[in-house]
């Protein structure tokens, strides 16, 4: 009985977390159901080590992630879940179950930087190609993926694209990133030519007689299209145009292209909605191919 009591002690305690997470720090759903699944993972560990998040010592947290790393999760997630329990611990303190925060007298981990996966143009153009535009769901594909390398989308971005935000006689779109913040873009002039071709053409076949959606981008079902449906759709695409690549690197490679046509740091930034342009830096890489080529081509001893 007093088990069972504890477990939903635990569950209370998650889902206050949680809301918490939501209403007063207004982290994004991903980031709270992140933090929610890490959480509920150190609370399994620490009841089964006769301990709780009132309890428990640095020591505890320690042990915690050493086990976690033996298991084979890599250092992202170690400071993922660092990150949970400082909010879990702090939540705490507001809420009286403890007076300190053990998590924050461990380091996040040195992260190793990982260079994004990027296509070349001509890759990006030859899975571009590969659109069967004769059926509506080509059509979509066609517009989708022009639009997400045409703009740098996110994912999300992309499926949570509205109507109202679309400006096509104004080449922009509004586009609504994390934290709920809203930026503007412009769009290519091949993006907004299949846009216009897919919303006359494909979108009003697709949603058919159904109840209306304002989503831009539809499924054959006349809903708004899935982050599941847009990975198998662009890995279909890609398969065909023999070229190995997730939808994602279409903002990997915007982004690339963009800095090595001279696009200035501070513009692709505000492009992708980095609020840190610590993280757009990451895009200004070059490769030994590219770094050979200007060695030879400008070093006095080429």
């Amino acid at each position: 009985m007093a088990e069972l009591v504890e477990k939903m002690t635990d569950v209370r305690l998650l889902q206050q977390f949680q809301a918490y997470l939501l209403v007063e720090l207004q982290l994004a759903k991903p980031s709270v159901e992140t933090y929610g699944r890490e959480v509920l993972i150190f609370q399994r560990w620490l009841g089964s080590h006769t301990s709780d998040v009132a309890e428990c010592t640095v020591v505890h947290v320690l042990d915690y992630l050493a086990a976690r790393q033996e298991g084979g999760v890599d250092q992202r997630t170690v400071a993922k879940s660092i990150s949970a329990l400082r909010s879990l611990f702090q939540f705490s303190i507001l809420e009286g179950l403890r007076s300190d925060n053990p998590a924050l007298r461990i380091d996040l981990p040195k992260m190793a930087v990982k260079l994004p996966e990027v296509l070349r143009i001509e890759e990006v153009e030859s899975i571009l190609e590969h659109m069967d535009i004769r059926s509506p769901l080509g059509l979509r594909d066609r517009a989708l993926f022009e639009l997400i390398y045409s703009c740098g989308l996110r994912i999300s971005e992309a499926v949570d694209l509205s109507m109202d935000r679309l400006f096509l006689d104004e080449e922009i779109v509004r586009v609504r990133g994390k934290g709920d913040k809203d930026r503007l873009v412009p769009m290519g002039k091949e993006s907004i030519f299949w846009i216009n071709e897919y919303l006359e053409f494909g979108r009003p076949t697709l949603l058919g007689n159904r109840i209306q959606t304002d989503k831009v981008f539809v499924n054959q079902l006349g809903k708004g299209l899935s982050r599941k449906g847009m990975w198998k759709r662009f890995s279909q695409a890609s398969i065909r145009a023999g070229v190995s690549a997730k939808v994602h690197t279409l903002r990997h490679s915007f982004a690339t292209h963009l800095l090595e046509g001279g696009a200035d740091l501070r513009s692709v930034q505000e492009l992708l909605g980095h609020s840190d342009i610590s993280t757009t830096q990451v895009y200004t890489h070059l490769d030994k191919d590219d770094l050979r080529v200007y060695h030879k081509d400008y070093h006095p001893r080429g």
